[in-house]
């Protein structure tokens, strides 16, 4: 009920802004509305969606897997924490639109382009939060599965990846939010659809109820997948941490 309650007072700062101000420059929420019904209606609300959220997973999935293993390396082997830490450093701190111009200038305004440019964005994120998770791992359960001769898949399914989880929870969390941001910005610079190409066309035209009915329900989507999957999994992976004292492995 807070929730509906914190989304309805919102509306009514929206509404109240808008009666003050120029309708042009801040429409009301049913103009916007109307809006985002009439590009529904015409299927381009649907698809431009449909085209960045296609973006959003690939670079993310890209991060995530090459961030993840690479993060696991630095935290378990000092020599390739100190081999690629300078490289992390860079990446950390080098701006997001210098890596996506330069990726459009190297490769082309492509796709291969674009999703590149995103994940490589996301990837530092992913790789420090992995680093740390590495670096936290219970040297106990290591000189047990040591003892009792476990494999490497054994002792990656059943110690090594229940205390990543949470770490990796964090990261995945963090990095959507991140993702989808940046899939934007590349797409006003170089592609030719999607969200962020539909808001730079309502930019140009000075049309800035399109450009919400485009915002709006982009934004919706994202706090969706939040709450009802990023959320829900973050719990899941961490019940271990808030039941009685047992080893990951055997949750």
């Amino acid at each position: 009920m807070i929730r509906f309650a914190s989304l309805a007072l919102l509306l009514l700062a929206w509404q109240a802004a808008a009666l003050v101000a120029d309708p042009r420059r801040l429409p009301g929420p049913a103009p916007v509305f109307a809006a985002i019904l009439d590009e529904a209606a015409s299927g381009a609300l649907f698809v431009n969606l449909g085209v960045t959220l296609l973006r959003v997973a690939a670079a993310f999935v890209l991060a995530m897997s090459l961030g993840s293993a690479l993060g696991y390396l630095m935290g378990r082997r000092p020599a390739v924490d100190r081999l690629f830490d300078p490289w992390l450093v860079v990446l950390l701190n080098l701006p997001a639109l210098v890596v996506i111009v330069l990726a459009y200038l190297w490769a082309g305004l492509t796709e291969t382009a674009a999703v590149g440019a995103v994940a490589l964005n996301k990837l530092p994120n992913a790789i420090v939060v992995a680093r740390e998770g590495a670096r936290a791992l219970d040297k106990n359960l290591d000189e047990m599965a040591h003892v009792f001769r476990l494999g490497a898949r054994t002792r990656l399914r059943h110690i090594v990846l229940p205390q990543l989880a949470p770490y990796i929870a964090a990261a995945t969390r963090s990095g959507l939010s991140l993702v989808w941001k940046i899939v934007l910005v590349v797409e006003l610079l170089g592609r030719s659809n999607g969200v962020g190409f539909e808001i730079n066309m309502a930019f140009q035209l000075f049309d800035v109820r399109l450009l919400l009915a485009y915002a709006i329900p982009f934004v919706a989507l994202m706090l969706g997948l939040e709450t009802f999957l990023v959320q829900p999994f973050e719990r899941h992976v961490s019940r271990w941490r808030r039941g009685p004292a047992r080893g990951p492995g055997l949750v």
